[in-house]
């Protein structure tokens, strides 16, 4: 079995890809997201071209390995809502969402350096937030601090509380790696290897 790196400080997506049983390293990506926003407008070419860019940033420093990008993106209309970083953004991202249907667009993609081959793969969940009030949306900013969360909510955390309904195939994907897909995505490169 070959060695597996996940190109991600990212700890909820260790704890996802730690469900497999199978060992991996973690390695931080080397890519800049708002150049790359700039650079594409449509979102899920974007959330591909992250999780692209991630994932062969790291494949130069392990040529042997697989090396597994993930990107995650949350989507009210055209708007693309990023990491808020602060508790005012993420409280002004879930007054923005409350009562709405947006989408989370989560992609993988597992690069086999020496091969030059990357497959990838993409997951996408319509999540409606139920109307929150100011004082249950800075309350639940306060617990759960999902500043380095797309769309500002937490789903490890007291996050499913917010929703009224969540439409997907694969429910790990919005923690930000869609499992069954990178599953899928191993069993493929290593048979054709």
């Amino acid at each position: 079995m070959r060695q597996l790196v996940l190109a991600s400080t990212s700890r909820y997506r260790a704890a996802v890809l730690a469900r497999l049983g199978r060992p991996f390293v973690q390695a931080a990506p080397d890519c800049d997201e708002d150049a790359a926003a700039r650079l594409e407008t449509v979102p899920s070419r974007l959330v591909w071209s992250l999780a692209r860019e991630k994932a062969w940033s790291v494949a130069a420093r392990f040529p042997d390995a697989l090396v597994l990008g993930g990107d995650q993106l949350a989507v009210l209309g055209d708007e693309v809502l990023g990491k808020p970083g602060t508790p005012e953004r993420a409280q002004a991202q879930l007054e923005r969402l409350s009562g709405q249907t947006h989408r989370l667009l989560t992609a993988v993609a597992l690069v086999d350096p020496g091969a030059a081959r990357t497959l990838v793969a993409l997951d996408v969940h319509h999540l409606r937030m139920r109307r929150l009030s100011r004082a249950e949306i800075e309350a639940y900013v306060a617990r759960d601090l999902p500043l380095d969360c797309a769309g500002s909510y937490r789903v490890e955390g007291a996050g499913p509380q917010l929703f009224e309904c969540v439409r997907g195939d694969d429910p790990s994907a919005i923690e930000g790696l869609p499992l069954g897909r990178v599953a899928h995505l191993l069993r493929t490169l290593e048979r054709s290897t």
